[in-house]
């Protein structure tokens, strides 16, 4: 069995959960792999990030959203509202918000309690099968990353993982 490990990097922007279509990222990894049939695993280690598969909408809302990324963050927002202010959710607690200063993060970087519990909800991995050297992700599918921290830009890492032969 082989196993094949690489890396996209991605920026996010703050106000908007950022969203990167890496379909096409993926599918370039698996080709460098030369697996054929196998798993691929795509994952972010990052707690406020999932990954996901879902079809493209093509149509695009004003600020640049896909209209399926809109509605799921439209969605998430009735759920798990933006956290605005200090107490808002339990976490962060006041250990937690000394932590982040002392490691050079502001008090208002660590009100992000929203973008945790989007990615408990949405997931951090997605696990796709590999049928003849390619993605079984079925005539729409398509791979997102997505960032649910508004409060700063940050560069990001999704992890791919291939496995098989």
């Amino acid at each position: 069995m082989k196993i094949h490990r690489e890396s996209i990097k991605a920026r996010s922007t703050s106000l908007y959960p950022t969203y990167h279509k890496i379909t096409d990222s993926v599918r370039e990894i698996l080709e460098r792999s030369g697996v054929q049939n196998g798993l691929c695993v795509v994952y972010s280690h990052h707690t406020t990030c999932s990954v996901f598969t879902q079809e493209c909408s093509f149509d695009k809302a004003y600020n640049g959203l896909e209209y399926l990324q809109q509605d799921l963050t439209d969605i998430f927002e009735k759920l798990i509202p933006t956290c605005r202010k200090e107490g808002q959710y339990m976490h962060p607690g006041p250990e937690l918000t000394e932590y982040a200063i002392s490691v050079g993060e502001s008090k208002l970087e660590a009100l992000n309690t929203d973008a945790h519990l989007r990615s408990v909800l949405l997931g951090r991995s997605e696990s796709i099968v590999i049928v003849d050297g390619k993605l079984d992700l079925g005539q729409f599918g398509h791979i997102y990353f997505v960032d649910f921290d508004k409060t700063r830009i940050r560069d990001r890492v999704v992890q791919v993982q291939i496995l098989g032969e």
